[in-house]
């Protein structure tokens, strides 16, 4: 799973998740910090504009040093967790080991709980509870991908709808479809035992919600991979090259951008 988020709070990157906007966290740190207390909401401000610096420059180590150090100064911000968890769930990418992964996957997921929790009419906090699920659920079995996919729909839709503009929760809804498209008759069968089947999905459908995203988002170069590779897949060879060709012509600007693009040339290699 990618490792960038929806675009109103996470938008480096990478990293799922996606960089904070500056001016929505900044108004959201005043706000938590609660009256009496300006100074330490001048120091919170100061630390997660710093945050935000670093997360774009996909220094993860860095941002994540500052977002736990937010965390210190007001620890039930919405916005400081879903920091920590696109932090964390970015930093998976940084280690071959897999209980490493594993372990930071869930750790990430834990403070986009905590945010769910704390704000649940939060888009962000659904994005990214979204996110750490589409990222888990490729260390486990069958059974558990199919619940980890119900609620990676159940979350993206949600984050739509309370941000319509969110173009990385379109992004993650256009990945459900195509998931869907791509299911193995096992995981279908468990699908069907357990929870008698799972929502249809599509390639058209995939191929949609990527169209919305880079209509919300024309910058993010994965957008334009993923509506690629939905299009191949749909038997849209011509188009689908066409968008894999321009994902890949963009500059790396987010942490997953690199894996983007392998799955872009991999995808163009099998046409040839």
């Amino acid at each position: 799973m990618d490792a960038f988020w929806g675009n109103s709070i996470l938008e480096s990157e990478h990293t799922g998740m996606v960089k904070i906007s500056i001016n929505k966290s900044l108004f959201l740190s005043v706000i938590l910090c609660g009256i009496g207390f300006f100074g330490r909401c001048e120091d919170l401000s100061a630390v997660l504009a710093e945050a935000q610096k670093k997360d774009a420059a996909m220094e993860t180590s860095a941002a994540l040093a500052l977002y736990l150090q937010a965390e210190k100064l007001s620890p039930d911000n919405p916005t400081v967790l879903v920091g920590i968890a696109k932090q964390y769930g970015e930093s998976m990418v940084d280690t071959t080991n897999k209980d490493t992964k594993i372990q930071r996957g869930e750790i990430s997921l834990r403070y986009a709980k905590k945010a769910l929790q704390v704000a649940p009419d939060f888009s962000d906090a659904h994005l990214a509870v979204a996110v750490c699920y589409g990222r888990l659920m490729d260390y486990e079995g069958a059974k558990t991908k199919v619940e980890y996919s119900r609620l990676v729909k159940i979350h993206a839709d949600k984050a739509i709808s309370l941000d319509p503009k969110s173009d990385y929760a379109w992004h993650l809804l256009g990945r459900w479809h195509r998931g869907i498209a791509e299911i193995t008759p096992v995981v279908r069968g468990f699908a069907k035992v357990v929870y008698g089947g799972l929502p249809d999905g599509s390639n058209a459908e995939a191929a949609k919600a990527f169209r919305k995203a880079i209509s919300l988002n024309p910058d993010r170069l994965a957008h334009y991979i993923e509506l690629g590779i939905a299009l191949l897949a749909d038997g849209h060879l011509k188009e689908g090259k066409s968008f894999i060709e321009k994902g890949l012509s963009m500059p790396v600007k987010e942490k997953g951008d690199p894996e983007s693009k392998a799955q872009g040339k991999a995808a163009l290699a099998d046409l040839e």
